[in-house]
């Protein structure tokens, strides 16, 4: 059975298409990441799976149960969920035992409060007060009470955005652990490295839908490259003529313009063939390179090959 089923789902506001027919499956046991600029949807996505949005159309089972099919199937996929939002208000004069046995309040077969401080390691702070609390402790607090009601399906939503990298491996230790346990994770992130880490398989969205879905590994061999080459010169160059030199990768040129000059980002199959080759070209022109840079394909690759633009831009 899959932890998650969506089929067309629609999400529209008066102004904008926000999730447009997508269509996704995550498999119970496995972490699947969900990559995207923002503005393109995850949120939505994530919060219309965690029943926090309603649809405009579509369908979503949640191990086999549909959402708005009756308040009682509804009951039982919240008793499934574990959420942890983007960013989470607590109650700053409570504690953190106090605000974990709160959140165990609310489901049916919850965790002891010590287990679930324990599961993110603040059984040290058991009576501090949640105003007292630094971003990664709040985080981990965040996490306490979203596995307090012993989930299967843990959904974070950008947990480690802001945080020190210690305090993002803290979170990530804890995310491993449940998924080691049998748990299903849907992550949303920014962060390349965290989804390369964490996630079985990764789905790259972009206005509303999914562009690609693969493990990692497959999805960085698809640019058929193993190297990715920025070069920004003092003149325009073609992206066809550069494409045609020896020991260019499957997916060829792109042109990025820059403040002066022009870019090019180019997958590189054998960068050892293609190096030579390309200065030869640039000398042949007279052009003058201001910046070359190169780097192993990665996921971010991956996403800029699809959507031709970076990560983080709106």
């Amino acid at each position: 059975m899959n932890a998650i089923h969506c089929r067309q789902l629609v999400k529209r506001y008066p102004d904008v298409l926000a999730v447009a027919g997508l269509d996704l499956e995550v498999r119970a046991g496995e972490c699947l990441a969900v990559l995207g600029p923002n503005g393109a949807g995850k949120t939505t996505t994530v919060e219309m799976i965690e029943g926090l949005t309603e649809p405009t159309s579509g369908a979503i089972r949640i191990f086999g149960h549909l959402w708005g099919q009756s308040r009682t199937t509804d009951q039982v996929i919240r008793s499934l969920l574990g959420v942890q939002l983007q960013e989470t208000h607590f109650q700053e004069r409570l504690t953190i035992a106090e605000t974990v046995r709160l959140f165990a309040a609310f489901y049916p077969s919850s965790q002891a409060v010590d287990v679930a401080v324990a599961e993110v390691s603040l059984e040290a702070k058991t009576d501090a007060r949640v105003g007292k609390l630094s971003g990664g402790q709040r985080q981990r607090l965040a996490l306490a009470c979203a596995l307090v009601g012993r989930p299967r399906l843990l959904c974070l939503d950008e947990p480690t955005t802001g945080l020190d990298p210690q305090s993002r491996r803290q979170i990530w230790e804890i995310s491993e652990r449940f998924k080691q346990a049998g748990g299903t994770v849907l992550l949303t992130t920014h962060y390349m490295e965290e989804a390369a880490r964490l996630a079985d398989r990764v789905a790259i969205m972009d206005h509303g839908k999914i562009i690609a879905l693969d493990t990692p590994q497959t999805l960085i061999a698809s640019l058929g490259a193993e190297d990715i080459v920025v070069l920004d010169t003092d003149r325009a160059l073609d992206p066809a003529a550069v494409s045609s030199l020896p020991g260019i990768g499957a997916a060829g040129a792109r042109t990025e313009p820059i403040a002066e000059g022009h870019r090019l980002r180019l997958s590189v199959l054998d960068i050892g063939i293609f190096l030579p080759a390309l200065l030869a070209h640039l000398g042949g022109q007279g052009t003058r390179i201001a910046s070359l840079v190169t780097h192993r394909a990665t996921l971010e690759d991956v996403f800029v090959h699809h959507t031709g633009r970076g990560l983080r831009d709106g």
